[in-house]
């Protein structure tokens, strides 16, 4: 592997501008695609596989589409308001859904609410859907653009209610929020790397490397789109771990090529053995991120499949940018991204004057230090990180969108009007009864009928409309009395299934289904969360298994695997306790759910798990590449510590500044994500990289290394001690 590295960063360095002019085409090509990578994007993908939710669904969609909706216009009028304007309000409305697909205004609902618009100044008007719950959230999205909600016309507000107009306004703010993050992130990483290179050239590198992989990674996402259903979310993932991502492998690459142009050797050997070994640990710990988001697979959530699809694309992308081009681009170069010109006159004279003691020098006596008291830091580190863990045993998730928005949002403000209209929630429970044969005889009937008092007497049940009759099948729809994504009509919904539907006689003769928005985000809930020991299971083998082909060791990838559990676990205890419990809140500018985003426990498991492994494979590639030569493991840990902590602390605080700003700058779930992220990685940089690593390696001692000869001859030959000698330096 290591003999490849060296063949292919001579190829580079002579065929560099043929490299780079074809990585301008493949960039000419994307840029065009990846401006639309968000036209085939969806806001659905949750339907749970073999639910009642989805039977419900698919039932609705294939008997009941003209009887039933999910979207519902709100038109509020001003006193002011003259009756032309209120008719136009109506109009309005009326000509952006003969746009759409399989959703109709019926005239008579259109004719009422002209009336009432007149004689009380609010009409409601639900809109009839032949579509899936998924496409449903698309219309709300093109009605947005259409109507503008929020937003007064000659006197006239309109709004938009409904779990699918949720999801749609949650893709808006989501595309607005990923916008401010771009535009507030680059800057800081710029920064960031001007001060850790002291050559603008140097800093350029990897933000170029950054935007090349998010732009063609956008052109993919949109490729992908169209052949299978992908969520609105995976271009935040995308953007949000790719330029982390992309810059910090550069960043380990460049950082090596400058360390070996100081030890003396030419351009080309340096950019063989940077290659040789840095970027043979880029490969290997973006096939480690690339397998713990593979891990999400493990769910059968089209939406949580896609974005992890986005994330891994993007990582793949990354490892073929920080591979090739930038070998090119560095031979192109030449010294011009060695420390240099104005920064680092500077930043020198910055230094000077705070009299910074020379770095290597100090991580070497920084790691004597943990190693000369292993025990204590193990134990000390352990119990920090296990005490920040301790609120993670009180977790709870949920998936309400609603209050997640601002509150003077037209999103909330919709919703929370008709929910006032109606007198509960904006979405109905949704029973399906199907009849084995023929068509409901007058018993059935009967039964139905009963089924439907039973219903409406249960607590939590504001109303029940008429059962609606379509062959074999009816449909029975109750409004509970709370809001759809309350606790309260959760709790009706389970009653519904567990209690009501079982006693009655309905359920003897009929097959009977509970669905709805709520029990669909009920079900999602359920999946997800009862898939997380699958999820955790899969990551652990695979990562465990890819760093001891990597390593050829049976400890030292078990020890990663567990500092990496210590690390993700005080996290989600920071998590619970801030968006759980509410600390802070007002601080970060957010409203507590009470719970954990269902869908970022999982999310964030595999980002982090994924990314500690990059500084892990990182760090331990330098160890093991010392101590390959010596065979000395103190003074193995020691070297490596000291030659590559500035590099993994520099590349954790690009990859924390673009975490936080997303905190700074999303909604409570992606606020969610990116603090999870940013203090997984800032612990495990720190605490871990820095303190438990070292310490543990000294503990262990030589059992670091071990591996049963028969193992290591029956894996592949990939490890670092592959291939032939590093070039020597250069002579003087």
């Amino acid at each position: 592997m290591r003999d490849f590295m060296v063949q292919l960063a001579g190829f580079l360095g002579r065929r560099r501008r043929w490299v780079v002019a074809a990585w301008l085409v493949v960039l000419a090509l994307a840029l065009p695609i990846a401006s639309h990578q968000t036209d085939h994007l969806t806001g659905g993908g949750f339907d749970v596989p073999g639910s009642e939710s989805k039977a419900v669904s698919d039932s609705l969609k294939n008997d009941f589409g003209s009887k039933t909706g999910g979207i519902t216009v709100l038109l509020q009028a001003e006193p002011g308001a003259d009756q032309t304007a209120r008719t136009a309000a109506v109009d309005r409305v009326r000509r952006a859904v003969a746009k759409l697909d399989e959703v109709t205004l019926p005239p008579v609902t259109a004719h009422r609410a002209e009336l009432a618009l007149g004689r009380q100044g609010t009409a409601l008007l639900p809109l009839h859907s032949e579509q899936s719950s998924d496409r449903q959230i698309d219309s709300a999205a093109t009605l947005r653009e259409e109507l503008d909600p929020g937003t007064a016309t000659a006197g006239v507000t309109i709004y938009l209610a409904g779990q699918p107009t949720i999801w749609a306004g949650m893709q808006e703010l989501s595309k607005s929020d990923l916008a401010k993050a771009e535009g507030g992130g680059f800057p800081i990483v710029a920064i960031i790397l001007l001060v850790v290179f002291g050559s603008l050239a140097a800093a350029a590198l990897p933000l170029v490397l950054g935007f090349v992989s998010v732009i063609v990674t956008g052109a993919l996402i949109y490729l992908v789109s169209m052949q299978m259903e992908t969520s609105v979310f995976v271009t935040n993932m995308a953007s949000m771990i790719g330029i982390g991502v992309a810059i910090d492998y550069s960043l380990f690459i460049l950082a090596r090529y400058r360390e070996e142009r100081a030890s003396g050797r030419d351009p080309q050997a340096a950019r063989a053995q940077a290659l040789s070994t840095s970027g043979l640990a880029v490969a290997f710990s973006g096939l480690a991120v690339i397998v713990s988001l593979a891990g999400l697979w493990m769910v059968d959530n089209q939406a949580l499949r896609s974005m992890a699809l986005g994330a891994m694309t993007v990582v793949a992308v990354s490892i073929l940018t920080a591979a090739t081009l930038l070998p090119a681009l560095i031979a192109m170069l030449g010294d011009r991204v060695l420390p240099g010109g104005v920064v680092a006159k500077v930043l020198g004279a910055f230094r000077r004057r705070g009299q910074r003691p020379d770095r290597e020098a100090f991580w070497v006596r920084w790691t004597a230090r943990v190693m000369a008291h292993p025990w204590r830091a193990v134990i000390g580190v352990s119990a920090v990180l296990l005490t920040l863990a301790i609120p993670l045993l009180s977790i709870q998730t949920g998936t309400e969108a609603l209050a997640q928005f601002p509150k003077d949002s037209d999103v909330r403000v919709g919703n929370e009007l008709v929910s006032k209209q109606l007198g509960g929630g904006t979405d109905p429970v949704q029973i399906v009864a199907s009849f084995d044969g023929s068509r409901p005889g007058r018993a059935d009937r009967a039964a139905v009928a009963s089924f439907v008092r039973t219903v409406g007497a249960t607590p939590g049940v504001s109303s029940v409309a008429p059962p609606a009759y379509a062959g074999n099948d009816v449909l029975i729809q109750a409004t509970p009395s709370t809001p759809s994504e309350s606790d309260a009509t959760v709790a009706l919904v389970s009653r519904i299934s567990s209690e009501v539907v079982p006693n009655t006689g309905l359920s003897r003769i009929a097959a009977v289904d509970v669905g709805g928005e709520t029990a669909r985000s009920q079900d999602a809930r359920d999946q997800i969360s009862g898939s997380m020991w699958k999820i955790v299971l899969f990551v652990l083998t695979l990562s465990y298994l890819v760093l001891m082909v990597m390593l050829r060791s049976l400890l030292l990838p078990l020890k990663a695997v567990l500092m990496n559990l210590l690390s993700i676990g005080a996290a989600f205890g920071v998590l619970v306790a801030v968006f759980q419990w509410g600390w802070f809140s007002n601080l970060l500018g957010f409203e507590s759910q009470g719970a954990l985003d269902t869908i970022n426990v999982p999310l964030i498991f595999a980002i982090v798990f994924g990314l500690s492994m990059d500084y892990e494979v990182f760090l331990m590639s330098r160890i093991r590449e010392r101590y390959l030569e010596h065979g000395d493991n103190e003074r193995a840990v020691a070297e490596g510590l000291s030659t590559s902590a500035r590099t993994i602390s520099s590349a954790a605080l690009i990859m924390t500044a673009v975490f936080s700003v997303f905190v700074l700058t999303g909604v409570p779930s992606i606020k969610e994500l990116g603090l999870g992220c940013a203090v997984a990685i800032a612990l495990d940089a720190t605490l871990v990289r820095l303190i438990l690593v070292p310490a543990a390696m000294k503990l262990l001692g030589a059992w670091n290394w071990w591996m049963p000869s028969w193992l290591d001859r029956a894996l592949p030959d990939l490890s670092f001690e592959s291939g032939s000698p590093a070039p020597e330096p250069a002579e003087a």
